[in-house]
């Protein structure tokens, strides 16, 4: 990284404007993964005078307390890869029916996801995230707003989020869930009676493919009482820049697939909103047996 910004302070003092931005250019996917670089700008929004690795502080120290915490992850990882999976016995592993992949009952808890909102374009919904009552759950609540920016170019709004963060292993590599030995979906949830959308991102193969998602409704009953909802994974249906694809496929739920899982409203209704969640979880239903619940088609 600090070859990085000699490379751009010296590209910037000889006067080389345009060699400048070539070696941006290779260096971005490089700073991409931080706050350092950022190439999008909304229209009529006023452009940094800085560049954005022009800010960045680096320190020697730092760099050396990074690099012992990443080798503390990664030999945990290699501890628990060599006690097998999940540090399980292998039989108690393959006869697993139940997993919870996310509960809520303190604040770290909460920081492993990431709320989002139409103000990103402009819009003026709003969402919040809380722990609720005793810390048994995550409060998502807010108010949604249809009303679209008037920036010229965007047509709809009316939306709020709830995404989990990308899980990082050591020296900041991806990290995907294996969810293959389960079928199904499982929530506990108490909603006001609004649809959500339940969706899982996958890693994108190619760079066309990075808003690609897997997709389900969630309907909430509303009322005082919790209700646990079951969503078979051969339900969720495949879209793609929010359309719907023609060409239909499961979602491969294999180690090297899915990232990341989502909650979405946008039922275009104003108001108030809340959902509380206790716990997200896997369960493999033995009674289940549909593979897909779409119809595939055969390419020529």
């Amino acid at each position: 990284m600090a070859l990085s910004v000699v490379l751009l302070n010296g590209a910037s003092f000889h006067g080389g404007c345009c060699r400048h931005k070539v070696l941006l250019s290779l260096l971005g996917p490089l700073l991409s993964n931080s706050k350092l670089y950022s190439s999008y700008r909304r229209p009529g929004a006023e452009p940094k005078k800085k560049l954005s690795w022009q800010n960045a502080d680096f320190s020697f120290k730092k760099s050396i307390d990074h690099l012992k915490t990443q080798l503390s992850l990664l030999k945990k990882e290699t501890q628990d890869y060599l006690g097998g999976p999940r540090a399980h016995a292998l039989s108690q592993h393959l006869l697993e029916q139940t997993r919870v992949l996310w509960q809520f009952r303190s604040q770290e808890d909460l920081n492993k996801w990431v709320i989002s909102s139409d103000v990103e374009i402009g819009g003026k919904s709003e969402v919040y995230i809380k722990l609720g009552r005793n810390n048994q759950a995550a409060l998502l609540y807010g108010t949604l707003n249809t009303e679209a920016p008037r920036d010229g170019e965007t047509k709809y709004s009316g939306y709020c989020s709830m995404r989990s963060r990308p899980a990082v292993g050591s020296f900041n590599r991806k990290k995907y869930y294996d969810w293959s030995n389960f079928n199904t979906l499982y929530l506990r949830v108490r909603g006001d009676g609004r649809p959500w959308m339940v969706n899982i991102y996958t890693d994108p193969y190619f760079s066309h493919q990075k808003d690609d998602l897997y997709s389900y409704f969630m309907f909430t009953r509303g009322g005082p009482y919790w209700e646990e909802i079951k969503i078979p994974f051969s339900k969720f249906f495949f879209s793609s820049r929010g359309r719907v694809q023609d060409n239909q496929h499961p979602v491969w739920l294999d180690k090297a697939s899915v990232l990341t899982l989502g909650f979405t409203i946008g039922d275009k209704v104003n108001g108030p909103f809340q959902l509380e969640i206790d716990f997200i979880g896997l369960l493999n239903d033995r009674a289940h047996r549909e593979e897909f619940a779409y119809e595939t088609y055969d390419k020529n």
